[in-house]
């Protein structure tokens, strides 16, 4: 016999859940771990120390709108030619001359020096990016035509 409360209670609030196995707490906490490895993977794949590093020394103004800038280089495979996009912006932000430098393999370290035409006065040159993927048209092994 039940308590008249009782089927009351059980009536209003349930009945309480079967209690879970540790089975499941076991699996829970296993896929826990690998999807956490999986983030630290990713985030150490994204995040990590770039393959090629780029630093901007020096800038100086040249006549007709044009700029001498260097920057130095220094990459993880110095066997292989990098391309580098370089600009220079002017005095309201905007960028006003582009210009992409073939980089040869070289020492890990590498100086480059090389002037952006501009549209506009500039003002100031940085590196926009560095990349191992060598266009064609830049590439100094092209096969031969004809």
């Amino acid at each position: 016999m039940t308590a008249p409360g009782r089927s009351l209670l059980e009536d209003r609030y349930g009945t309480r859940p079967a209690r879970t196995s540790k089975r499941t707490y076991w699996l829970l906490g296993a896929s826990a771990l690998i999807v956490s490895a999986l983030v630290a993977w990713v985030a150490y794949v994204n995040l990590g120390s770039a393959p090629i590093e780029t630093q901007s020394t020096s800038f100086e103004n040249l006549p007709d709108n044009a700029m001498e800038m260097t920057f130095e280089i220094t990459r993880d495979e110095p066997s292989r030619p990098v391309v580098c996009i370089v600009r220079a912006l002017a005095l309201d932000g905007t960028e006003s001359g582009r210009k992409e430098v073939l980089v040869p393999p070289g020492d890990s370290a590498t100086w480059m020096t090389t002037v952006i035409q501009n549209r506009a006065e500039p003002v100031t040159a940085n590196v926009f990016g560095c990349s191992y993927q060598v266009p064609e048209y830049l590439s100094t092994e092209l096969p031969p035509t004809g």
